[in-house]
């Protein structure tokens, strides 16, 4: 019997005199399909970093109260001894890996464990065809998507075969067929392996009908409590009613007028494997074009060629002028690239000196200090000047940087994934933030996201990467 309980729980982090978990007492019981929601920053992840046995071994406060595995407090079991209890699958699939590759990560991973070596290539094999990634077994991890990324963590978590599976939003890069498909094997985990599965999600999509428990962590009280069944079908139906999308979107007319980006006799064939051709297509200025597509189909590596980052074949002009002709720093300053991964965008330390830098380095006067401080506050990043970047939470850390390339603003901004990690509330106001750029300041915005509900105010044309094209659509 092996259920996880949190007694007295109590947690404020370093830099803060507020509680961001107060007097938790619940239990996650074995072999239990269990769902943690609540807004971003709310401190869902903290609670995971506990379970896991990360917290405060190897950061942050220690905190009150206690976590038992069973009959055995998680304070008593050694660093080298955890992973046999809990294995822990991150938001955000960079900070899991330690090796090149993929058969390098999980032979590293089952290496630790102390797995004996002539077992180690089946369980490898069974735990990579379980997740449907066969065929990465040999990639370079840092050539994968993040959604392909996310599939290889969850690998490496079911080699592991721990009894207890933390998950923090292990499908916010992860295209919708594939989710589904993740969190039926999850369940597969819990009925047929024996597995107790914890997992902290803002989507509530495909869970209803598969999880034994939902808890709501409410950023008020800072409590998180068991919801009953007729509170559980309330939340899982105001989500579904943000989820229905009616909107049809207009089809652009192909012609050049009022094109900002266009790509003619375009290639992207990267190691000699064709991701994408297209005779011509363009991209219109002060137009939002959201682009949708499996993972690892090639969406961010185009962003990568629209950017100068990868070589391609063809012709790529911005503004009637190809791109080739600009120096990197001049094409910077007019087609910006927000990356998937936010932690990737930032140079400094703080989050006042991340704003320092967007301002003093600013295309143009748009934004001021005030308004910039005004959308801090509704997005809930208020009095967080002094506090360290890669101490927010995932979602908050998406926040800041979309906020940063708004005071940069552009005139393309590229967007590869910008509302990974986010709650509703949160992706609504940062569409409107987008949407102000788009019509106030004459901003051209491509988007990448495999969220779709919550856009229909902020995009103009949807285009779809699929077989080798990109496809205008009229829905999503």
């Amino acid at each position: 019997m092996t259920d996880v309980v949190i007694h007295d729980f109590n947690y404020q982090y370093p830099e803060s005199d507020k509680k961001v978990l107060n007097n938790l007492n619940l239990t996650f019981k074995d072999n239990h399909f269990s769902l943690l929601s609540g807004p971003s920053g709310s401190g869902k992840s903290t609670l995971l970093y506990f379970i896991a046995g990360l917290y405060p071994r190897f950061i942050g406060n220690d905190a009150t109260g206690s976590i038992t595995f069973g009959d055995t407090n998680i304070k008593e079991i050694a660093n080298n001894q955890i992973s046999a209890h809990v294995a822990m699958m991150f938001q955000n699939p960079n900070q899991q890996f330690a090796m090149d590759t993929v058969i390098h990560e999980m032979t590293f991973v089952l290496e630790n464990i102390r797995t004996e070596p002539a077992k180690m290539d089946g369980i490898i094999t069974r735990s990579l065809a379980f997740c449907g990634i066969t065929k990465l077994r040999d990639r370079v991890i840092n050539t994968l998507s993040g959604g392909e990324k996310q599939r290889v963590a969850l690998a490496c978590i079911v080699a592991m075969d721990a009894p207890v599976i933390v998950l923090d939003e292990p499908f916010a890069s992860i295209d919708p067929d594939s989710r589904t498909d993740l969190i039926h094997k999850l369940k597969d985990l819990q009925e047929n392996h024996g597995k107790t599965i914890i997992l902290a999600d803002h989507d509530l999509g495909d869970y209803e009908d598969l999880i034994d428990e939902f808890y709501y962590l409410d950023p008020t009280s800072h409590q998180i409590r068991l919801l009953n069944h007729d509170e559980a079908a309330k939340f899982f139906a105001n989500f579904e009613s943000t989820q229905r999308i009616d909107k049809r979107f207009a089809l652009p007319t192909q012609s050049d007028d009022g094109a900002i980006l266009k790509l003619r006799n375009f290639k992207l064939d990267p190691h000699n494997a064709l991701l994408l051709s297209l005779d011509q297509f363009n991209f219109y200025k002060q137009k939002t074009t959201l682009i949708t597509g499996a993972n690892g189909i090639g969406k961010s590596t185009l962003f990568n060629a629209l950017t100068k980052l990868l070589p391609y074949e063809g012709t790529i002009e911005y503004d009637n002028k190809p791109i080739k002709r600009f120096k990197p720093l001049a094409y910077a300053k007019n087609v910006t690239l927000l990356f998937q991964d936010a932690e990737s965008q930032f140079l400094n330390v703080t989050v006042k000196e991340e704003l320092d830098l967007s301002f003093k380095n600013r295309f143009n006067q748009n934004y001021s200090h005030e308004q910039v401080a005004k959308m801090l506050a509704q997005l809930g990043m208020q009095d967080r000047d002094d506090q360290v970047v890669y101490s927010l939470s995932e979602g908050q850390k998406k926040k800041l940087q979309i906020v940063e390339m708004l005071v940069m603003c552009p005139p393309v901004l590229l967007l590869d994934e910008p509302f990974k990690g986010l709650d509703y509330k949160s992706l609504r106001l940062i569409t409107a933030f987008l949407a102000e750029a788009k019509d106030k300041y004459g901003q051209t915005q491509i988007v990448i996201s495999h969220q779709l509900a919550g856009l229909e105010d902020l995009v103009d044309y949807h285009a779809t990467f699929q077989n080798q094209t990109l496809t205008y659509q009229e829905v999503m």
